[in-house]
């Protein structure tokens, strides 16, 4: 962990200058979403692995009052992580630093889509780690088709759904495990008791960021029409304040990873039955799509039927929180949802009455950063989750331990178990292993009378073999 830490340290110039290249991603971006990001992870590993560590001690029934029992934590071998090119640092190096820490080797595989990112890992790694237990593969298709023939202990998995399902596929061939963290439609909910500057805002930096190439950004805005007018007016406001007149020059918004993603978006774009409010700007030969907010968006075509993944924000006029609710539930489970109001019964309405791998009031994206905060997908959106300590448990087995000894207390608690059986041992059995609730003291007062009980059968056992001797 401490080698991770010092490669990024000392390499922090050639990891901006491979994420410019891939992706023009701004310094400030680079340093604080993907460096910044990884080195304060790998920080709260060394800080906490000792504390992870540790055996946990559990609850025991009465049978088990004289033992010691405790989870262990045991490293589950040798595992695969597969990264995205959206966030090629994070997002190939964030799950190796809890692999490490939780004792694993493992073999990383950047997206080849982000090429000089995923060639500056394999440089860099076997400078930085032990060449045995860490490899970096690269390659595209064929070479990850190969990867997933051998047999992992673990695969953690961040891309597209359509991809999850092939790893999932053949991770099943050996009945390996699998954290799959794939995306989704994120949608948004503003309300008029929101205060709609912030909101501007925070809404456009979590879509604008990597030129929305994030599997968190908002996907979809849903508010009531009078809202929507306000908070049209503000996101123009900033947009200009941001970028200035001409976005495309603008040196603080990344492109499009390829032609291939610009093609996608650009034919969302084109196919929209929606009118175009904000932005709408493209470039092909710069892989260059500005800010783009449209209106009056059907929820049947293109933009609305898969993950954006881009700088093109979709408006849907909804009159009430209640009728947000209903279409987003109607719809795969996103991996986040972000709700922008003060009112707190409506904030409980989306809290309760939907299902989402994340939520967040009042902002966007900003609950990544908070590592005691599992991040992770439910149901289409993905499965399984990390960060900090979940990271380690991701990649830890939790092991169970009972510890006993051969005293004759522990012996009386449970030597109903044998034979010949009985009735009053089914009863005395149901007795000592039922699951009681203990809110005070009152409750532990039979595991001491059965303890009292234990020990003064010991010293009576122990007085008739004395009277039995004399």
């Amino acid at each position: 962990m401490e080698g991770l830490l010092r490669m990024m340290d000392e390499n922090e110039k050639i990891i901006c200058e491979a994420l410019y290249k891939d992706l023009r991603k701004p310094r400030q971006e680079s340093m604080a979403l993907e460096i910044g990001y990884i080195k304060n992870d790998i920080r709260g590993c060394i800080n906490n692995v000792h504390k992870w560590v540790a055996d946990n001690h559990v609850e025991k029934n009465i049978v088990t009052l004289m033992d010691e029992t405790f989870l262990h934590y045991d490293p589950l071998g040798v595992v695969l992580i597969m990264g995205a090119w959206n966030y090629p640092i994070m997002l190939s190096l964030g799950p190796l630093g809890g692999a490490i820490a939780a004792g694993n080797c493992a073999i990383v595989k950047p997206s080849e889509i982000a090429g000089a990112t995923s060639n500056i890992m394999a440089s860099l790694l076997p400078r930085y780690l032990d060449k045995e237990c860490f490899h970096v593969v690269e390659g595209a298709v064929q070479e990850t088709v190969e990867l997933l023939k051998e047999k992992f202990d673990y695969i953690f998995f961040t891309g597209s759904g359509a991809i999850g399902q092939k790893v999932r596929e053949a991770a099943n061939k050996h009945l390996t495990p699998v954290t799959l963290e794939l995306g989704g439609k994120c949608p948004v909910w503003v309300d008029a008791t929101a205060d709609l500057d912030m909101v501007a805002r925070r809404l456009l930096w979590a879509k604008s960021i990597n030129l929305g190439q994030t599997c968190i950004a908002p996907d979809y805005l849903l508010c009531p029409p009078e809202v929507q007018t306000r908070l049209l007016d503000k996101m123009k406001d900033i947009l200009l304040e941001w970028y200035g007149k001409t976005p495309q020059s603008s040196e603080n918004l990344c492109r499009i990873i390829n032609d291939r993603n610009w093609q996608r978006l650009n034919n969302m774009l084109q196919a929209t039955q929606g009118k175009v409010v904000i932005g709408g700007d493209t470039d092909q030969a710069d892989l260059f799509i500005s800010p783009t907010v449209i209106t009056g968006v059907s929820e049947t075509e293109p933009m609305m039927q898969e993950e954006i993944f881009g700088p093109l924000l979709p408006v849907i006029s909804t009159a009430s929180p209640e009728e947000a609710v209903r279409f987003i539930v109607s719809r795969d489970k996103p991996l986040s949802l972000y709700v922008f109001s003060n009112d707190k019964k409506v904030q409980k309405l989306f809290q309760s009455e939907t299902s989402s791998g994340s939520m967040v009031m009042n902002d966007a994206v900003v609950h990544l950063s908070v590592e005691t905060l599992p991040f992770g997908g439910v149901g289409a959106s993905g499965m399984g989750s990390y960060h900090g300590r979940y990271t380690f448990l991701t990649f830890s087995h939790e092991k169970s331990v009972l510890v006993r000894d051969f005293s004759k207390i522990g012996e009386y608690l449970g030597e109903t178990r044998y034979p010949p059986y009985a009735d009053w041992k089914i009863k005395r059995l149901d007795f000592l292993v039922k699951n009681r609730k203990m809110p005070s003291f009152l409750g532990l007062i039979p595991y001491i009378t059965t303890f009292i009980l234990g020990i003064g059968s010991v010293f009576l056992y122990k007085y008739l073999l004395n009277m039995m001797s004399l």
